[in-house]
Order: C-alpha cells, then sequence, then structure tokens
C-alpha cells in the first residue's frame, strides 16, 4: 500500500473541506446542477475519447497508485548474483529448479534453459518492456484526459450558470442559484483535476519507470548470465541501477 498517496489525497481533501467549514455552512457548497455538469460531462466525455474496455479498466489501474508491490533493485541484483553463481557451478539447467518470483525473471531464465541465442533473448524480453510501458501509459492517459476534460466541463457549467444569471437580472431571486452554478463547477472541475486527476496520473507514470527499470536490469542480469560472466561482474554492472547512496551502502 502507497502512505504518500492515500495521505496525500486524504490531505488536500481536508484542508479544503476545512476551509469550507471554517468558512460557514458546507451546504453551500453542495450544488446538484453542478455536480451533474462537471462529474457527469467528465465521465462520458472521457468515455467518449477511449474504447468502453479501456474506460472501465480505468478503475483498476488507479487502484496501482494506491497498492503496488515491486522489488526493490538491490533484490533483484542479489537473485542475479545468487543466479549467475548456480549457472557457472551446474549450467543453464541447474537455474530450472530456481525459485524465481517475478514472472518477468523467470521467463528471461526459462529461455536460457531453453537455449535460445543471447539475441532472441534480448529481442524478446526488451519487446516486453516496451509493451509492458506502453499498457502503463495507456492507463496514466485516461487520467490526463479526465485531468483536462474536468476543468472544462467546470468553465462550460460556468458559462450556463452565467447565462442564467444575465437572462434573469430582473428577478434577484433567480441571480443566486444561476451564479452558484457558475463558481461551482469551477471550483468542481479545479478538485477533480488538481487533487484526483493529476495526482493519480503522476502515480502511475512513476509506477511504470520503476518497473521498467526493474526490468531493464533483469534484461541485463539474463544477459550477463548467458555470457558467463563472473557473479561479481554482473554485481558491478547491475549496481549502475542503484541510487549512489545506496551504490555505496552496497558496496560496503
Amino acid at each position: 500500500m502507497d502512505i504518500a498517496t492515500i495521505v496525500g489525497l486524504i490531505g488536500a481533501f481536508g484542508f479544503v473541506m476545512m476551509a469550507m467549514i471554517l468558512g460557514g455552512d458546507v451546504l453551500i457548497f453542495v450544488n446538484v446542477p453542478s455536480i451533474l455538469i462537471v462529474f457527469g460531462g467528465t465521465l462520458f466525455v472521457t468515455l467518449s475519447n477511449f474504447t468502453l474496455a479501456q474506460f472501465l479498466g480505468a478503475g483498476k489501474v488507479a487502484v496501482k497508485a494506491f497498492m503496488f508491490k515491486i522489488e526493490q533493485p538491490q533484490e533483484l541484483i542479489d537473485k542475479a548474483v545468487e543466479l549467475a553463481d548456480s549457472a557457472r557451478k551446474g549450467g543453464f539447467l541447474a537455474l530450472e529448479e530456481a525459485e524465481v518470483p517475478n514472472k518477468f525473471f523467470r521467463k528471461g531464465i526459462d529461455m536460457l534453459v531453453d537455449g535460445h541465442d543471447a539475441d532472441v533473448v534480448r529481442a524478446t524480453l526488451a519487446k516486453d518492456i516496451n509493451m509492458s510501458y506502453a499498457r502503463h501509459e495507456e492507463g496514466v492517459k485516461i487520467f490526463k484526459v479526465m485531468s483536462d476534460i474536468a476543468p472544462a466541463m467546470g468553465m462550460i457549467g460556468t458559462l450556463i450558470g452565467l447565462v442564467g444569471m444575465l437572462n434573469n437580472m430582473d428577478d434577484p431571486k433567480a441571480i443566486g442559484p444561476a451564479m452558484a452554478v457558475a463558481l461551482l463547477t469551477t471550483l468542481y472541475g479545479a478538485l477533480i483535476a488538481n487533487i484526483i486527476c493529476i495526482p493519480i496520473a503522476n502515480k502511475l507514470t512513476l509506477r511504470a519507470d520503476q518497473e521498467k527499470l526493474n526490468q531493464q536490469l533483469i534484461l541485463d542480469a539474463i544477459l550477463g548470465i548467458q555470457d558467463g560472466q563472473n557473479p561479481r561482474v554482473i554485481e558491478g554492472i547491475l549496481r549502475n541501477y542503484l541510487a549512489e547512496s545506496k551504490r555505496i551502502t552496497a558496496e560496503e
């Protein structure tokens, strides 16, 4: 579970709600026409930009911003050194029974056991990396589109409210509700974009980058093992994937 995402969203909504409460009656910030325009409009315009399957899968994608388990690079390096040592002692067949929880790593090891050429292994795994990243980007794109549409729908609601207000200037009782629509739609659009959609899109991009970095580390490890390199040489190469501070700690 990603504590930063949860605390960030709750904190942002909490401070906004606190400001509303301190400003008076919270119910004045609830307006059904504004909700329909912004929330409904944002969802359906987003739907029109994607296929139904992509749109319905957005919720599943968003979960990764809150719950996402990924190995630390140092864990993968340790596993690579262990596998390289086994391969040097017992050949690639010794890797067949090795415990490798990471599916991408397991696929690479299986290709070594099956005797594929280095070019085939490199091309296959590189293609998997690119396709996996593309799938992540598809989910990110949905939330980026929503972050653009929500403020635009807020502006549309504002214009609708202003038209209603100007059309009823002779009726003071009608000016208030129309003005509320005009202002609250802008507020709702800004909240959806800046507190929900943009943070989720950015966090999903971070997840995709982390997974791609790990997969590239694994690819280098697989090729090093296949080339018969010394486990310590492989470890030294893979340490380049670590941040400098962690690299120094690992060496110590």
